[in-house]
């Protein structure tokens, strides 16, 4: 099978188009519309994933699908949304990381129960993270990074797209695993925190394929390690940790696709064979490779024992930490 492969450019092409279909007058029409619920902004690597699933599932299920972004609260807002949605076939929720398997630690009490009010359909995709700097930064491999932090003389500041996310939490992990300190400085996503991460205004960040690859692509960035097991094919000349010493290391944030747990098991299943195809479409291998993205297919069993997994794992993390939101 021929794999596609698409630019940066291609790729953001894309998806101004698929943000420019989602003004046109699609509310308007039946009931046979489906609600793809993103809890991130429009562009980034969460609402470009799920725009690339959304086009052939919608051929595969036979009715249109609109990608909706209700960013906020670290996904609860769109993790509530769908949980407490009425019309319970005609919705879908990209669920993720936060708000399966942290959230529930972080917040002493959230709107909706993960484990009660939604149904995993089946996983997504996974977004290895990138130790990066800026190539103005004296550090040019992890070790001279260790280096560097240790010689300041007191905690430096790292960066991520907001507290609880996969890069907040992998990266206090990782510190922890290096006996150092550093002091987590939260943005409102990740953009802003990569730009200030390129600009030098903090040195170093943990940061996702997608929202990374335009910036060490161009130049901007250094990468010095990636937390995955094995490297990543886009960054084949970076190092694992693993491959620095840190063995057993693994960190990443991944996104499945769940329902109300109202749905009926006959939808659960007609989704979730729809989500199966679109993961062999060549033109969504070509756009998750794009991204830097490992696609993760699996059936509703599957994805419910890796959420397990990880709600487990995590809630230890977020424990030892003794973080809270609120």
């Amino acid at each position: 099978m021929n794999r596609t492969r698409l630019s940066r450019r291609d790729l953001l092409a894309w998806t101004a188009c698929a943000v420019a279909a989602e003004t046109a007058p699609v509310l308007a029409q039946d009931n046979k519309l489906i609600e793809w619920v993103v809890g991130a902004a429009p562009g980034g690597g969460s609402d470009v994933v799920a725009r690339t699933f959304a086009e052939p599932m919608a051929k595969s299920l036979g009715r249109q699908i609109v990608v909706v972004n209700k960013p906020g609260a670290g996904t609860n807002l769109a993790a509530d949304y769908v949980a407490k949605a009425r019309d319970v076939e005609h919705v879908l929720l990209t669920a993720d990381f936060a708000a399966l398997a942290v959230n529930p630690w972080l917040y002493s009490k959230l709107p909706y129960n993960a484990q009660k009010d939604l149904a995993n359909v089946g996983m997504l995709v996974r977004f290895p993270l990138v130790v990066v700097v800026s190539t103005q930064h004296p550090a040019r491999t992890f070790p001279d990074l260790l280096s560097w932090i240790r010689s300041q003389g007191g905690p430096v500041a790292f960066a991520s797209p907001g507290a609880g996310t996969p890069h907040h939490l992998v990266t206090e992990q990782l510190l922890r695993s290096l006996g150092v300190q550093a002091t987590h400085v939260p943005y409102r996503g990740a953009a802003p925190a990569v730009q200030d991460v390129v600009g030098g205004l903090v040195p170093f960040m943990l940061v996702d394929s997608a929202s990374g690859m335009p910036m060490i692509s161009g130049g901007k960035l250094r990468a010095l390690a990636v937390s995955t097991a094995a490297r990543m094919k886009t960054l084949p000349d970076v190092p694992t940790l693993q491959e620095q010493g840190l063995k057993g290391f693994e960190g990443f944030a991944w996104q499945g696709l769940a329902v109300p747990m109202a749905a009926p098991k006959s939808h659960v299943a007609r989704v979730s064979s729809a989500l199966l195809e679109a993961f062999n479409n060549t033109l969504v291998e070509g756009r998750l490779q794009a991204l830097g993205v490992e696609p993760l297919p699996g059936t509703p069993a599957e994805m419910d024992r890796f959420v397990k997994a990880e709600r487990e794992r995590w809630g230890a993390v977020v424990r030892a930490l003794q973080l809270k939101l609120d």
